[in-house]
């Protein structure tokens, strides 16, 4: 049985503010899976690190910024689903 990960249900817990936020964090969670990394739990580090750098390189700092706040409830969401279980 394989399912595609829900990345909204795992962001909920952390998520917090308007609609559009909202569903830009979850837009911006799914970072392309370059690597092979469907979930948040494969990921690593210096993949996350790669993209912020290179791959948004020629972004808008605002964009950037966005971006690297998506990138810090990843761990917090974790930790939550951690706990919870």
């Amino acid at each position: 049985m394989t399912s595609e990960f829900d990345m909204a249900l795992f962001l909920n817990p952390v998520l917090k503010g308007a609609h559009a936020t909202l569903q830009r964090h979850i837009r911006q969670a799914a970072i392309p899976e370059r690597w092979g990394c469907v979930t948040p739990w494969s990921r690593r580090e210096k993949h996350v690190r790669w993209f912020l750098n290179h791959y948004l390189s020629g972004s808008a700092p605002v964009t950037l910024y966005y971006f690297e706040l998506t990138a810090r409830l990843i761990p917090h969401a974790k930790s939550k689903c951690a706990s919870d279980s």
